[in-house]
């Protein structure tokens, strides 16, 4: 029985280390579903599947350990495919995948991003969904950890980015 116990604890707490090892990805409808229950800011990856720095990204800011927590805690996280097939249906309006030379685009990020297909492109929304900025290009954690404090502690309201970033502390 104590074998049992041990076998459950450790797993148990296993479970738990590793939620927090990833961000929390969600779909966009899943996202505007959860900040309708309960607002938060949200935060969109933009991403597509051939794009070698949104891979890079992911492997290496997505995957650091204070960027996690930081956006786990403080938005809703969304991958969003900027060239997906499904219709995505947002404020009354049905968003479509849009044919375009050899790949095509899905309307709703080309709308988040004004039009500027640009690939990874990083978008924050606020917590009633009003679009904040929309950073495009590839970021390292160290600049990403900045934007993510920057939004996420609502300084943005108050402060321009050059004075929050003289005065930012790193977690790195």
């Amino acid at each position: 029985m104590k074998k049992f116990l041990t076998l459950i604890t450790i797993i148990t707490f296993a479970v738990q280390t590793n939620a927090q090892d990833k961000i929390n990805w969600l779909s966009f409808e899943d996202a505007i579903a959860l900040n309708k229950e309960s607002p938060k800011p949200i935060l969109i990856d933009v991403y597509t599947d051939w794009c070698g720095y949104c891979k890079k990204m992911d492997m290496e800011t997505y995957s650091n350990a204070t960027i996690i927590k930081a956006i786990n805690e403080n938005f809703y996280a969304v991958k969003l495919d900027g060239e997906q097939k499904e219709d995505i249906v947002y404020k009354e309006y049905t968003f479509k995948f849009q044919k375009s030379g050899r790949n095509g685009y899905h309307q709703l990020p080309a709308s988040l991003m004004d039009g500027k297909l640009s690939y990874p492109t990083t978008i924050f929304l606020s917590e009633t969904e009003q679009k904040l900025q929309s950073i495009p290009g590839y970021l390292d954690k160290k600049m990403f950890e900045k934007i993510v404090a920057y939004f996420s502690s609502e300084t943005y309201k108050t402060k321009n980015w050059k004075d929050f970033e003289k005065g930012f502390k790193s977690k790195l």
